[in-house]
């Protein structure tokens, strides 16, 4: 009964025309086995064979014979279907990717650990013991130490034999100064612009009443780390980046603390980073906030309004200034800024002001007081820092009290082209080591040197002792520095060390034949000469006696200086130290970071392959369907096209290019060459179609690409007449159409890749943000609202093809225009406050806009799939039409338009707030690039929209992230940490305390939340590529690789590509350069290239699981949402159908 029910309707509703093909005959009985499946009433049995029949005869009447199978799929039935997809259901894919992600952090937490070790130190702090000959027993000396501070200070004095030549000390710290503004740069004077703003400090240096060296500072260049190896000594690790944020209190040996153990009194004033450093170690404090740069007055106003008390002041014996200042002006407006010689100047009164009234002190009283100024690194031209360039590590120190002038002795003579190599003996050339501060203070001030100093005492320093006590100097650092060789390399020594009055036989060359051999001669070699000229002075004999003082100064600076730049190189060293140098016990310990090592990159390997394999199962199961259902076109008949080729070949450039330094210094021309070839050859594509494409087939397969809003409105300029002239003048039309988009996109990448010279060996040469900014504030502030009003009118475009009006989108769309006008009256307020604090309206005016971002993003996100129509009788509600396939097709056609459609306002959502929230965050040169990596964005969604038969999905994603790393390194960004915005991160902050200062108006900051803001202005193009990809998704015409059935299991094919080729990208990335990085362990620029860069692909790994988290919960939630809500409503809706048919009937 069944059977004749559904022949019967066949019959008249689609009559057999004479000529007629046997594929309809063949369809026709497909179609009666699979409508006899359905069960249920006579009636209702009827109304559903009725309806499946006119929905198969309207699409066979329109759709070329190839697409058939596309319903009727391995027989027609829907087991076949399920089996032609069933391969990897969308719950495998998240099982497998889930665990494939968690080992690759599981196997990159391995490496870190084990490649940033901490770096071993000594406990405790030194004592007594400090005076005394290093041995290989531990020597205790707790009771020395437990001695009241007076006591303890004479008894230093005592042993040390070398008297204290100041009572008092002013460390000023001025952040950020280059040497090069007050001393030059390769023997030539600083600037006349840079002269005349330091008066006071070039005359003081003039005539011999300072001494100023030029100081290298090692990377990272951040304010933390160099503040720890100035009055420590030591060098910390490279992930002491990372705590420059979160400062934690120092336990490791420090002048401070020394200076307390013998009763100094300490005042702080500055920057709060000393009080997290040292907490209650200062008798008074007025810490102020690094971070919110914006601020260049207040926070020197802060230091500079307590000067006159505190130097008047006879309580205190250290006095540390950490002036702020200069390091904001930099991060505003670069080196060059026209605030820069204003603060300069303040900052040479206040030099002056000191010094003066210390002049005056030493006058009236016996103390003598030492003024210190020194800078913790310098800047780039655009006022960053935090990397390794000259110009971020050439920091001051500038020592000035008595009168410092050269001296005649030995310890100025002049030095052989083997002893300049080692950078801590230039301090006769002004150059030193930042470490080299510590154990120069600590002699000056009679303490012990800090137990991990690996500095050398400055030449010229010690000019006012005797030439017996400079040598007693450099035997003490050259004991402190045994100690710590000792500690690091069990055995150096022992049993050959003496006393100065043993005799030591000298070591000749040719037995040097290892690093503890060669430290042994050179010490030897010093405490020899150093016993003859002790012999010397004793005896009568005194015509050699300059000559053994030469040979005893050289003989220590020599040894001190290798013994330095092995330890400075020891974070690395501690792992793969050759075995040789060690004992068994020892080797063990060396070998298990070697170990775990190799357990993380073989992790993170397996994870990769795992990654690989679910892309390619992915892969293979797409080829599968597109083999099954594109017979029409012959080019996807081919295994590869040239663009899938050049896809791989790039990764795969990539990749070998990261062995290379200045390939990973300059990564942003492999990306901008990768992502212009890439579109070079869509173009290429383009024109190729275009010859090759018949225009029959053209209009015929634009009929079913036009079922969202963003091909609709796109191509209704396009559509017209059947004709034959018609159809050529729109394909014509169309194909010209496409190559603008990728013209477009080629373009805006030219523009971009000049906008900044990125990298480093290249950042000083012209690009348009230096012209742009040359030309002023009136101009840049006109780009940016030319910027915002633009990014205003293409975000409303795109709601706009949001046809059907309901309050949702009416709600989404105002508050977008809210948000845009509050964006333009916070630039207008942050201009006009360029030069002064960070006033709390404009802090107000940012949180309001945070607050109304996140609520909006939310609310769309959560409530659109719950409120948006998706009823059969209501249509899309992008579209705003009702569809004849919808009424023939409720749950499956409706149910998938459903999701794209709320994606699509998801999605649109997501990139027009993210770019707003851009404009506010990046510097205000980066407005124009911002609006530039959308547009790209955009054009290749509508590019890839529009002409879905010549590219693979892949292939489309790979070209979105590779537009989204092209952009990346266009917003300014590079593998230097001196490129992190750190300025947008802390000018506004959501969490911002009323005042902590309530006549300056100060706030505290968040950490969590600063961090969080850096992380989105760096990776604002990436992130922005993954959002774009939601777009990409509600508008890529998936019908044909997703069978319209809401029974089937298809949401990887859907999301399957955007979610895990990203992925794969990064993970053989990531595989890869930890491989390489392992190999270049012991490379010249290991810290200062590679290591960075890697922090920078970690960030990377975080961006592309915080896209691809986003991406698959949006539609993961949705897809959902959609199904409760169709399962509610199906039964009602079909049975209210269904009477509708019976008495239709």
């Amino acid at each position: 009964m069944d059977r004749r029910v559904a022949n019967s309707e066949w019959d008249r509703l689609r009559p057999r025309r004479a000529g007629e093909d046997h594929d309809t005959e063949k369809t026709k009985l497909l179609f009666l086995g699979d409508a006899t499946g359905l069960s249920g009433s006579r009636s209702l049995l009827s109304c559903r064979i009725r309806r499946r029949c006119r929905r198969f005869v309207s699409f066979r009447s329109s759709a070329p014979p190839s697409r058939l199978p596309t319903f009727f799929p391995s027989g027609g039935t829907l087991a076949g279907l399920r089996s032609m997809v069933s391969g990897l259901t969308c719950g495998k894919l998240a099982s497998w990717t889930i665990a494939a992600v968690l080992l690759q952090i599981l196997g990159l937490s391995f490496f870190m650990i084990g490649f940033f070790p901490v770096k071993p130190t000594l406990p405790g702090f030194s004592g007594p013991e400090s005076y005394r000959m290093p041995t290989c027993e531990p020597v205790l000396n707790a009771q020395d130490s437990e001695l009241p501070p007076e006591k303890l200070r004479s008894f230093y004095k005592e042993l040390s034999k070398v008297p204290p030549s100041y009572d008092r000390l002013v460390l000023m710290v001025i952040d950020g100064l280059p040497a090069e503004f007050v001393l030059g740069r390769d023997n030539k004077p600083p600037t006349k612009t840079m002269t005349e703003a330091m008066p006071y400090t070039q005359s003081l240096l003039s005539a011999g009443k300072a001494r100023a060296y030029h100081a290298k500072a090692e990377p990272p260049t951040v304010t933390m780390p160099r503040l720890k190896a100035m009055v420590s000594g030591a060098v910390g690790g490279f992930l002491d980046v990372a705590f420059n944020f979160n400062t934690q209190a120092l336990l490791d040996d420090n002048l401070l603390d020394q200076f307390k153990r013998i009763g100094w009194n300490l005042v702080m004033l500055g920057d709060e980073t000393w009080i997290k450093l040292f907490p209650k170690l200062f008798i008074r404090q007025d810490g102020v906030s690094s971070f919110f740069v914006k601020d260049t007055i207040e926070v020197d106003f802060n230091i500079s309004r307590h000067l006159d008390a505190e130097l008047a002041a006879e309580d205190w014996n250290l006095l540390i200034l950490h002036y702020l200042g200069l390091d904001h002006v930099g991060h505003i407006g670069g080196r060059h800024s026209i605030l820069m010689a204003p603060k300069l100047k303040e900052m040479d009164d206040v030099i002056m002001m000191i010094h003066t009234h210390t002049i005056l002190h030493q006058r009236n009283n016996a103390a003598d007081t030492l003024l210190v100024v020194v800078s913790d690194h310098g800047m780039t031209s655009s006022g960053n820092h935090g990397g390794s360039s000259y110009e971020e590590t050439d920091s001051l120190a500038l020592f000035i009290g008595l009168s410092i002038e050269n001296s005649d002795s030995a310890f100025n003579v002049p030095m052989s082209a083997s002893q300049i190599s080692f950078i801590s003996c230039h301090a006769t050339l002004s150059l030193l080591i930042q470490v080299d501060v510590a154990p120069t203070l600590a002699l000056l001030f009679g303490v012990p040197i800090p137990n991990n100093n690996i500095g050398v005492i400055l030449r010229g320093m010690l000019d006012s002792l005797t030439d017996e006590q400079r040598l007693r100097a450099l035997q003490l650092n050259s004991w402190q520095m045994l100690r710590l060789l000792q500690e690091h390399s069990p055995g150096l020594l022992c049993g050959n060390l003496t006393g100065i009055g043993g005799d030591i036989g000298l070591l000749t060359n040719q037995d040097v034949d290892s690093t503890n051999e060669k430290l042994g001669y050179l010490f030897s070699k010093a405490t020899s000469s150093h016993n003859m000229w002790l012999l010397r002075q004793t005896s009568d004999v005194t015509s050699n006696s300059n000559d053994d003082l030469e040979l005893a100064v050289s003989s220590y600076y020599k040894f001190l200086g290798n013994a330095s730049e092995w330890l400075s190189h020891r974070a690395t060293d501690v792992i793969f130290i050759s075995c040789r140098y060690v004992d068994k016990l020892n080797l063990m310990v060396l070998q298990k970071p070697i170990n775990l090592l190799l357990s993380g990159i073989a992790i993170m390997l397996i994870s990769c392959i795992l990654q690989l394999n679910i892309v390619f199962k992915l892969f293979k199961e797409v080829f599968i369907i597109e083999r099954k259902h594109f017979s029409l076109s012959k080019e996807l008949n081919q295994v590869w096209h040239i663009d899938e080729s050049f896809t791989l070949i790039g990764i795969l450039i990539h990749v070998l290019s990261l062995g290379a330094s200045s390939m990973v210094e300059e990564e942003q021309y492999t990306w901008h060459f990768l992502t212009s070839t890439l579109f070079l050859i869509f173009l290429l594509s383009v024109i190729r179609s275009s010859l090759k494409t018949p225009a029959s087939y053209f209009m015929k397969s634009n009929k079913h690409e036009n079922n969202h809003p963003l091909r609709k409105s796109l191509s209704n300029e396009e559509s017209g007449p059947t004709t034959n002239d018609k159809s050529s003048r729109s394909k014509q039309l169309h194909e010209n159409y496409q190559a603008s988009l990728i013209l477009l996109v080629l373009i805006l990448g030219r523009v971009l890749r000049g906008w900044h010279q990125g990298g480093v060996n290249w950042a000083h040469l012209p690009d348009i943000s230096k012209l742009l900014i040359q030309t002023g504030d009136f101009y840049i502030k006109a780009f940016q609202i030319i910027t915002l009003l633009g990014l205003m009118v293409l975000g409303s475009f795109a709601f706009s093809l949001v046809r059907r009006r309901i309050s949702l989108v009416y709600i989404v769309w105002i508050s977008y225009f809210i948000c845009g006008f509050l964006v333009l009256l916070h630039i207008i307020d942050s201009q006009s406050n360029i030069i002064g604090p960070t006033y709390s309206s404009v802090n107000s005016m940012a949180q309001i806009i945070y607050i109304c971002v996140g609520s909006v993003i939310l609310f769309t996100v959560f409530v659109s799939p719950w409120v948006l129509p998706v009823d059969h009788e209501v249509g899309s509600v992008i579209t705003g039409l009702k569809s004849s396939s919808q009424s023939n097709d409720m749950q499956s056609s409706s149910f998938l338009l459903g999701v794209r459609d709320c994606t699509y306002l998801i999605g649109t959502t997501f990139t027009v707030f993210w770019c707003l929230l851009q404009l506010l965050l990046q510097q205000r040169i980066n407005d124009i690039p911002v609006l530039i990596v959308y547009l790209q964005e955009m054009a290749s969604i509508i590019y890839f929209s529009s002409y879905r038969t010549k590219h693979r999905q892949w292939v489309e994603v790979a070209a979105m992230y590779f537009l989204g790393m092209t952009g990346h390194f266009g917003l300014g960004n590079s593998n230097s940490l001196a490129t992190i915005d750190v300025a947008g991160a802390f000018i506004v902050n959501f969490f911002t305390v009323q005042f902590i200062y309530e006549r300056l108006g100060i706030s505290n900051h968040s950490t969590v939340l600063s961090g969080i803001l850096m992380f989105i202005i760096t990776y604002a193009a990436p992130l922005l590529a993954f959002l774009s990809m939601l777009i990409y998704i509600s508008v890529k015409d998936m019908n044909d690789l997703l069978p319209n059935h809401p029974g089937l299991d298809t949401l990887h094919l859907m999301i399957g590509f955007p979610c895990l080729l990203p992925l794969v990208l990064n993970s053989v990335v990531l595989v890869a350069f930890t491989i390489i990085l392992l190999l270049m362990r012991n490379h010249l620029f290991v810290w200062s290239v590679f290591s960075p860069k890697y922090l920078y692909l970690c960030a990377s790994t975080v961006c592309v699981y915080i896209g691809v988290l986003i991406i698959a919960f949006t539609v993961v939630y949705t897809r959902s949402v959609l199904a409760v809500r169709s399962g509610v409503k199906s039964s009602l809706y079909t049975n209210s159908l269904d009477t509708k048919s019976v008495s239709d009937d």
